[in-house]
C-alpha cells in the first residue's frame, strides 16, 4: 500500500533482501542533517549516504521524501515529558508549549514543518492523548479541545520562527521606526492609539518573556476559562 499515512504501511518492503536499517535510523540520520544543514539539505540520495547504502535501498523503507519529512516531525515528539495531570489544565497545557518551545529551538527546521505539514505519528498521538487528560475536566466541547491542540502547536510554531528571525532584535527596529514616524505628526489615530495603549521606549515589564501570557490568551479564548467559550 502507497499513500496515506506513513504509520499505516509495513516498516518495509515484503520483498527484497533482508533490511540493513529501520525506519528510525533512517529517521535519526536525517534529524541529524536537517540540524546540521537544514531541511532543504535532506534529500534520500543525502540520508543514503550518511548510512554507508544506496538512495534506492530507502524506497523499500518510504514511498517519497514526504514520508520521511512526517517520520522526522514525530521523531521529535519523543522529546516530550508528559507528566500526570496537575489539576491546573492552563499551567500544565503552558507547559506543554514550552517544551514544544524547545524542542522546535533545538530543531529549528521543525516550525515549518509544524505548520506546512502537520504530521500525526505515535509521539504526536501521546502528546494529543496527554492534552485531552489534561482537558478531561473541562467541559468545553471535544472539538474546542482538538482546536485549542492545534493552535497550541501552530502559536508555537510562529512564536518559535520569530524568535529564530531575530525576535527581540526585529521588534527593537520596527519600534524605533514607529517612534519617528509617530513624531511627524502624520498619524494621530495611532499615535492616540498607542499611547493609550502605552507604547514608548522599551520598559522593564515588556522585557518579560512574551510567550506563556500570549499562549494563555489564546487557550483560554478557545476554551473560555471555565469552558464558557
Amino acid at each position: 500500500m502507497t499513500g496515506g499515512s506513513i504509520w499505516l504501511r509495513a516498516p518495509r518492503a515484503a520483498a527484497g533482501r533482508p533490511p540493513q536499517h529501520t525506519r528510525a535510523e533512517i529517521t535519526a540520520a536525517a534529524v541529524a542533517i536537517a540540524d546540521r544543514d537544514g531541511l532543504a539539505a535532506v534529500s534520500m540520495r543525502r540520508v543514503a549516504a550518511d548510512l554507508g547504502t544506496g538512495a534506492a535501498s530507502l524506497y523499500r523503507y518510504l514511498d517519497t521524501r514526504e514520508d520521511l519529512l512526517d517520520l522526522m516531525t514525530d521523531a521529535t515528539g519523543a522529546g516530550y515529558a508528559l507528566p500526570a495531570p496537575s489539576g491546573d489544565w492552563l499551567a500544565d497545557l503552558t507547559a506543554v508549549g514550552q517544551q514544544a518551545r524547545g524542542i522546535m529551538r533545538r530543531h529549528p527546521w521543525l516550525p515549518a514543518l509544524v505548520i506546512t505539514r502537520p504530521a500525526l505519528g505515535p509521539h504526536g498521538i501521546a502528546l494529543l492523548e496527554h492534552v485531552l487528560s489534561v482537558l478531561a475536566g473541562h467541559p468545553a466541547t471535544l472539538a474546542a479541545k482538538l482546536e485549542a491542540f492545534a493552535m497550541l502547536n501552530t502559536i508555537t510554531a510562529v512564536f518559535v520562527q520569530h524568535e529564530l528571525a531575530g525576535g527581540s532584535a526585529a521588534q527593537q527596529r520596527n519600534q524605533a521606526y514607529l517612534q519617528h514616524v509617530l513624531a511627524a505628526g502624520d498619524h494621530p489615530r495611532l499615535a492616540q492609539l498607542l499611547g493609550a495603549a502605552g507604547a514608548g521606549p522599551a520598559r522593564p515589564a515588556e522585557a518579560a518573556d512574551p510567550y506563556p501570557g500570549i499562549l494563555a490568551r489564546v487557550l483560554t479564548g478557545l476554551l473560555g476559562p471555565d469552558g464558557t467559550a
